[in-house]
């Protein structure tokens, strides 16, 4: 079956394909004005943080104190168990004192027999001076009777050799004397010695704490070799305690000494404060990735914290206040040339700003940042403007009318009780 046009009908179709070409469609292909997206410049706090993990530790070492046994023996008594407060000098353990008693009692005797030997070889020093004294004056009223040929060269040869014969008794009383005052200081030292170990027997705390390890039971045997066996650990002063963290060699050098640490525990739903004590420079390489410890002073209410505990850290490396800030996305703007050909466009830093439908650039002076959010220096004009971040896309036009937003995107800080993005400082 075909189809036939009538006449009327085809000058119809015709008029309005002339209508078509003579007038533009609209359908036709429009100018284009870019859209972009924005970020507010407005004036708030902003503070840029290091982020670690670290553990709990008590004051001046990681583990605790040990408390060892310098001696060997049979523990008889241990006066102290976990979570015991000692204080320093306070014993908190005893080995069997016998042994060492009967060796200090041995050591103290036969003190006092070198010290009686020292008496007697003084008094026979004495007596030997008072011969030589003797043996010279005789040895004078000889050589006198000599000159007048009243006493024979014998006789005088024999004071003369009496006389040398005493002063040689002299030095060997002299040496006998010297050997047995040495022989009481070697008692005095072997009495020192045996004291000292008596002394260890009782086991006593070097600092204020608290037992946090337990390492003997009561009857068990010690054996001291090379270095004291560890009978007790001992946490000084759980009332402030450290929190030791591995910080990246690329946020080390934004640490200083000082700085205001907040930090969380798993334990607790509550944030703890404290400072940097040490940024100590023994580097730690794993998986070539250089590490350095950091140190953290941190008051410990209540003693809540526990050594061995895992602190999540927010180190405060940098705090501006009452600062111009603008997302740091607008410093990776770059307009497309087209946008910008008949603009004269200053070097350096620089955001964009959107100005009776012209970009205008702005030269920048960065302060601080918190790698979302950076401040601006000398920027107090900008305040209230907007920044240019970018071109708008399809997403971001329907995600306007929509009414939605990006969950991705960073938020902006705002101010609140803690003022900016991190907590307060720690007052003093």
């Amino acid at each position: 079956m075909k189809t036939r046009l009538f006449p009327c009908a085809t000058a119809l179709l015709l008029a309005v394909l002339a209508a078509g070409c003579g007038e533009k469609s609209p359908l036709a292909a429009r100018p284009k004005t870019p859209g972009y997206r924005f970020a507010p410049i407005v004036r708030t706090d902003i503070v840029r943080t290091v982020e670690a993990t670290g553990t709990v530790t008590p004051r001046n070492t990681s583990t605790g104190i040990p408390v060892g046994a310098q001696v060997n023996g049979k523990v008889i008594k241990l006066f102290v168990d976990y979570n015991s407060v000692v204080t320093n000098g306070q014993i908190v353990a005893l080995i069997d004192p016998l042994v060492y008693d009967a060796t200090y009692k041995s050591a103290v005797a036969q003190l006092h027999v070198n010290q009686a030997n020292v008496l007697v070889r003084k008094a026979s020093l004495k007596s030997a001076r008072a011969s030589q004294e003797l043996a010279l004056k005789t040895l004078e009223r000889k050589a006198a009777l000599l000159e007048k040929n009243l006493c024979s060269q014998a006789d005088y040869d024999a004071a003369k050799e009496a006389a040398e014969r005493a002063a040689a008794e002299i030095d060997s009383a002299s040496a006998s004397l010297a050997s047995a005052e040495a022989l009481v200081e070697q008692s005095e030292a072997a009495v020192s010695k045996a004291k000292a170990d008596l002394d260890y027997c009782s086991i006593r705390s070097p600092v204020d704490g608290i037992v946090i390890a337990r390492k003997v039971e009561e009857g068990e045997t010690v054996v001291s070799s090379m270095n004291a066996v560890p009978v007790l650990t001992i946490a000084e002063d759980l009332e402030t305690v450290w929190v030791e963290a591995t910080v990246p060699e690329a946020d080390v050098g934004n640490i200083r000494v000082g700085q205001t640490v907040t930090f969380t525990a798993d334990a607790y739903r509550r944030k703890f404060t404290g400072r940097v004590k040490q940024v100590r420079k023994s580097a730690t390489s794993t998986n070539n990735v250089v590490t350095y410890p950091i140190i953290i002073e941190a008051e410990n209410p209540d003693e809540m914290l526990f050594p061995g505990m895992t602190a999540t850290l927010s180190i405060e490396t940098a705090r501006a206040e009452n600062a111009v800030v603008v997302s740091a996305a607008a410093f990776r703007f770059r307009p497309k040339d087209e946008d910008i050909k008949d603009l004269e466009v200053p070097r350096g830093r620089k955001i964009w700003t959107l100005e009776n439908g012209r970009l205008v650039p702005h030269l920048i002076t960065e302060g601080i940042s918190d790698d979302s959010f950076t401040a601006l220096e000398n920027a107090d004009e900008l305040e209230g403007k907007e920044a240019v971040v970018g071109y708008e896309t399809v997403s971001d036009k329907e995600a306007r009318n929509g009414g939605t937003n990006n969950p991705f995107m960073p938020k902006f800080p705002r101010r609140n009780s803690n003022k900016g993005t991190a907590p307060e400082p720690k007052k003093k």
